[in-house]
């Protein structure tokens, strides 16, 4: 039986997106996203509370959200969960769980962009995200 890996998420840039090339070959553009959610609390007073999602995304889409997108702009991603591990430069392991896109949409202009979308970014292909094995780390 195999399950499901499927994140969504619709919220706002809180920096420019950070791209790199990894291996000479291959572009991966991190962002960070923001998500609120509102209440009342008991008390009736205005609560809210603010979650950040590091998202990483690889190959052509990489390049074309590292173009257009900037902070504060609005997006929505789908994508999976992906924990990695590495040892640090004292020795300790570290994880960090991110999600990894595989379609953003850039809320405002328009513009969906999926890994598989050939038609509007024919020149290149968008590829397949490299594994790591924990030793390696993202370049950033």
């Amino acid at each position: 039986m195999s399950g499901v890996n499927k994140v969504i998420v619709l919220g706002r840039l809180g920096q420019d997106p950070e791209v790199k090339q990894v291996n000479n070959s291959n572009t991966v553009c991190r962002i960070s996203v923001a998500t609120s959610e509102a209440w009342k609390g008991k008390d009736g007073q205005a609560q809210e509370r603010t979650e950040w999602h590091r998202i990483v995304i690889w190959g052509k889409l990489a390049e074309i959200c590292g173009k257009y997108l900037s902070k504060g702009r609005q997006v929505y991603v789908e994508g999976r969960l992906e924990t990695r591990s590495w040892e640090d430069d004292k020795g300790q392991k570290k994880y960090a769980t991110e999600i990894v896109a595989s379609k953003v949409e850039f809320i405002g202009g328009g513009t969906t962009i999926d890994r598989t979308d050939a038609q509007s970014f024919p020149e290149d292909s968008f590829g397949d995200a490299p594994s790591f094995d924990g030793e390696e780390e993202l370049p950033f």
